[in-house]
């Protein structure tokens, strides 16, 4: 899958969230803010739930990594450090390391490969959904002040 894509689904999937979540109160950047500290306060909010929001897709990400190694390690009978690279190199895009000798690896590591590309497209929504609604929000507020 090409970078472009995996991004655009991100953005997609980071939208969909937001919208989600938005009704819940989860408002990250609200064009109210008007003076200084009240800016600089928001900033800080933004921040803070950009981080929450980061660690939970490094928890995906590791989630899906503990998937992988175990996997591999039972279905491909590799040892615990060579099940961790590939499951790394594999959840990273960057291919296969180890010969895969017995059918149930080549299944596993075929079903991995497609669960991998979600848990990616995953993470990066969850990472990209305050950035992009926060843009989304930065707009609506600069076209209610023109209106």
């Amino acid at each position: 899958m090409e970078l472009r894509s995996l991004v655009i689904y991100g953005v997609v999937i980071s939208g969909a969230i937001m919208l989600i979540l938005s009704p819940i109160g989860f408002d990250l950047n609200p064009p109210e803010a008007r003076t200084l500290l009240e800016r600089f306060r928001q900033s800080r909010i933004f921040i803070r739930k950009f981080l929450c929001y980061l660690g939970l897709s490094s928890l995906f990400i590791s989630l899906g990594l503990i998937v992988g190694v175990i996997g591999y390690h039972w279905a491909a009978g590799l040892s615990w450090l060579d099940s961790l690279v590939e499951a790394s190199m594999i959840l990273s895009g960057m291919g296969p390391i180890s010969p895969l000798l017995t059918t149930s690896a080549k299944v596993f590591a075929s079903l991995y490969a497609l669960f991998s590309g979600l848990v990616f497209v995953l993470a990066m929504g969850i990472v990209l959904s305050p950035l992009v609604y926060s843009l989304v929000d930065q707009f609506k507020a600069k076209r209610q002040k023109g209106s």
